[in-house]
């Protein structure tokens, strides 16, 4: 099995749709090139959504067009239609990402259509997203529960995650939306989702609601998954969720995945440096204890 992991970062857009606080694009751009720097390879950088719906990011185009691309790097957006697709095309981008929920309560009033609708809408947007070479990544939320119907049967998540994997999604990231699960459950749930699609092709993506997300992710590594979603300093929650912080840190993911002698090629000083620097920028204070605990040695113990 690999030591290589590879970290999404989902801060920029993940994170800040669901700050309180709208920042310019100028900042969400040198946020994005900071964390390029800090040696993360794929960036979520914004999302071709309403403005209406999250105003945060009505700056998507701008802030796209505004970055200055490195090679080899991943700059994925999420788009929720063919209309947010057209919208990312128009400013060139190279890959898109596109979500279902796994709850069918939550599917419904998140975006007032069924799991079996929402995944047919998806079809003429493959379709387009194939005709100009652009990959697909799918999201599947609510794998560990759902806020609205409680728990959601795992054959429902294996089902959601195989119908995205099989209309082309490369990969597919499994999502805590509201951080209620737990190691074993967490573990659960990805084997029973490898057991349909190849373990090289699934991500996790866990909420730190109720601080089990490094726990979890740690189960899920174990068990072979070498692909992790996080925002730096702990940004965002989710607005459809009421009291869901936060995505897990990925200054503490980095420090665990050091802890386990695995390779990411993120410098975690660089990066607790940048989390402090975001959190800033919103007014708050990072909720990353790695890079709290990191600034505060830099601090007390300056080069």
């Amino acid at each position: 099995m690999s030591d290589l992991v590879r970290i999404v970062e989902v801060g920029p857009r993940d994170g800040l749709q669901n700050e309180a606080r709208s920042i310019p694009a100028a900042v969400k751009i040198e946020l994005i090139e900071r964390l390029v720097a800090c040696g993360l390879r794929s960036v979520e950088a914004t999302s071709f959504v309403s403005p209406k719906w999250v105003p945060q990011l009505a700056d998507a185009a701008e802030v796209f067009a505004g970055l200055r691309k490195q090679p080899a790097i991943r700059y994925p957006v999420l788009v929720p239609n063919l209309q947010g697709l057209e919208r990312a095309l128009a400013v060139g981008v190279q890959e898109v990402a596109v979500f279902a929920a796994a709850s069918e309560a939550f599917s419904q009033r998140n975006i007032n259509a069924s799991i079996a609708e929402s995944l047919q809408r998806f079809a003429p947007l493959m379709d387009k997203a194939s005709e100009a070479g652009v990959s697909v990544r799918g999201y599947v939320s609510t794998v560990l529960g759902c806020p609205y119907q409680g728990d959601v049967a795992l054959t429902d998540v294996v089902r959601v995650a195989k119908q995205l994997y099989q209309a082309g999604c490369y990969e597919i990231s499994l999502g805590d939306t509201i951080g209620v699960g737990t190691p074993r459950q967490a573990r659960a749930m990805l084997q029973a989702v490898a057991s349909e699609i190849p373990m090289s092709a699934l991500a996790v993506h866990f909420h730190d609601t109720w601080g089990q997300a490094i726990a979890n992710i740690h189960a899920c590594l174990e068990a072979g998954v070498r692909i992790v979603d996080s925002a730096v300093a702990g940004l965002g929650g989710c607005p459809y969720a009421a009291g869901a912080s936060g995505n897990v840190a990925t200054e503490d993911v980095v420090y665990l995945l050091d802890g386990l002698g695995l390779t990411h090629g993120v410098d975690l000083a660089a990066l607790a440096e940048t989390g402090e620097w975001i959190s800033a920028q919103l007014g708050r204070v990072s909720a990353s204890k790695s890079g709290r605990a990191m600034r505060a040695r830099q601090t007390a113990h300056p080069h």
